[in-house]
């Protein structure tokens, strides 16, 4: 087995979390640092023009793992399509660009769980630390920080008539998603800067690439698991290819794994921190019997409403036939027209019922008709809102099928396990059946495609939802945090049972949060550089918010 030197930290993944980690440990000259990626570097031109978000989740590509689930035993038995990021960026390369915290309540939910210092006041300064946003600081917004975050223009009139019909249905308006009221409907606030996708990598890594000579980065280079001496994380197994010799780089101080939620629990899984009855049967020696790596696993199950429009104002007729080369050349030439936009300008977050201390669904609206991820091609204009339930009660899983690093693991998300679940959806499904029913849409409303006039009765709805449903690339949990001994680590997202090895991605989230999980998966990131450097971490900054 060959050996390469050693590094203080080694950073498994360059995906959000792993880019922010990379930038914020090697601010430190005397600290080296090695990131390790299975993927490329971020160089397509669909990851840098917004519009290529469609390209870039319909497939197994270059830049994404292309994940399926085991067949959902509530859904019908189907496997579902998971989209996930590899290469430079992670999932924020990929991503719909939609920056969004979440409720305060679902963090200060963590506080109260004994998760001291992970509180909104807690981390609401991390928050402010990372972000650059267009509007300048204020209480609930940073203007410094690597992260650009703009306000969506809504220049498409579907836009600003969806933020009507929303309050024409007797639902509130809000300004901000992100600030002191989140329910209601309005503008999504989006990690574009000038025309152009803002990821974690061009954020943080793209920047200090080349200037830090402590700073080393591994592409196409794959962690087969974490190695152990004397119970501590003495580095880490790399591969090249399938079949090839595995190198080891030794890491002096800690590894850290950025992986995300199905693949960190899957190298400490290889590595022999998991199930142990269950990982011996696979051929792995068990080092730290941890049966929650793996379990938590919770998920955004996301339904469509799709209506055709009776004009030509969707992304359709912008970028169809030879339309496209024209978006192109003129993306490529000012950085504007229809490839500068994410065609998901606005949204709302919405109570299914009355009695909740904060919204439970959360709804996008796509300027085209969208299906199965964008896989199925209506070719024609249309419209689509998305529904998905912030915080489903169902819990799946993330196991190693084989000790084949190689190999994908089987991803169970267990959806609609739940009645609590069942119903939520459904009555989703209404509401937005109820929005796009109003006047204000009338001007650009043509057919319902999807569900369709035939499903109606509320059998009908649980059908369609099954057998539509589809993720909205929200996975977390995997390696969830906690005050317990069979919490898989600690709230300073170190690893239970063995010694310089921590976690720090989505998978550590002990329960979703109410939004898109990049920019507080990039909060926990800035949250772990300070604790992993010893830097006290800022005062709580205490803010006034909604129900």
């Amino acid at each position: 087995m060959a050996q390469k030197k050693g590094f203080d930290y080694i950073i498994v993944g360059a995906g959000s979390a792993g880019c922010v980690l990379a930038n914020r440990l090697s601010e430190d000259p005397n600290i080296s640092v090695c990131l390790i990626e299975a993927g490329k570097k971020d160089t397509s031109l669909l990851i840098r023009m917004p519009a290529g978000v469609g390209g870039l989740i319909k497939q197994e590509n270059a830049q994404n793992w292309g994940f399926w689930t085991k067949p959902q035993a509530h859904m019908d038995g189907r496997k579902l399509y998971w989209p996930r990021g590899r290469g430079w960026g992670g999932s924020s390369s990929i991503n719909g660009m939609i920056y969004i915290r979440g409720h305060a309540r679902d963090y200060d939910q963590w506080r109260q769980t004994g998760l001291t210092g992970w509180g909104f006041s807690d981390v609401l300064p991390y928050f402010r630390k990372s972000e650059a946003y267009e509007g300048g600081a204020n209480e609930f917004h940073g203007g410094e920080g690597p992260l650009h975050v703009s306000e969506s223009p809504l220049q498409d009139s579907l836009y600003e008539l969806f933020v009507k019909a929303g309050v024409e249905a007797g639902y509130k308006q809000t300004s901000d998603f992100n600030g002191p009221q989140q329910e209601g409907f309005g503008p999504y606030q989006r990690t574009i800067r000038e025309g152009e996708r803002w990821s974690a990598s061009f954020a943080y890594l793209r920047p200090i690439e080349k200037e830090r000579s402590n700073l080393t980065i591994l592409s196409t280079a794959l962690v087969s698991k974490v190695v152990f001496r004397g119970g501590k994380a003495y580095g880490v197994e790399v591969v090249a290819k399938k079949g090839a010799q595995p190198e080891t780089i030794h890491a002096e101080q800690e590894v850290i794994l950025c992986a995300g939620a199905v693949q960190s629990p899957q190298i400490l899984q290889l590595s022999g921190i998991g199930p142990a009855d269950e990982i011996r049967k696979l051929g792995v020696t068990s080092v730290v019997d941890s049966k929650n790596v793996g379990a938590n696993l919770q998920d955004h199950l996301d339904v469509t409403v799709i209506h055709e429009m009776t004009q030509k104002a969707s992304a359709y007729s912008k970028q169809s036939g030879l339309k496209k080369y024209a978006v192109a050349i003129k993306y490529l030439m000012t950085k504007e027209g229809p490839g500068a936009d994410n065609f998901l300008q606005a949204g709302a977050f919405l109570k299914s019922r009355e009695g909740l201390d904060r919204p439970d669904l959360q709804l996008h609206l796509v300027n085209a008709m969208m299906r199965d991820h964008g896989n199925y091609d209506y070719k024609r204009d249309g419209f689509t809102i998305h529904s998905c339930q912030l915080r489903p009660e169902s819990r799946g899983t993330v196991m190693i099928q084989s000790d084949d690093p190689f190999e994908h693991p089987a991803i169970d998300p267990n959806y609609l396990a739940t009645e609590t679940d069942r119903i939520t959806m459904r009555e989703s499904v209404k509401m937005m059946r109820e929005i796009a029913g109003q006047d204000a849409l009338s001007p650009l409303r043509g057919n319902e495609a999807l569900p369709g006039q035939a499903v109606q009765t509320d059998e009908q709805i649980d059908a369609y939802i099954r057998t539509y449903g589809e993720t909205i690339y929200h996975p977390v949990g995997t390696v969830a945090m906690g005050i317990h001994d069979e919490d898989p680590v600690d709230g300073d997202l170190r690893v239970r049972g063995v010694d310089g090895l921590r976690v720090v991605d989505a998978s550590v989230m002990p329960t979703l949060i109410g939004g898109n999980t990049n920019a507080p998966t990039i909060m926990v990131a800035e949250k772990a550089a300070d604790m992993i450097r010893g830097i006290a971490p800022p005062v709580p900054a205490e803010v006034e918010i909604a129900a």
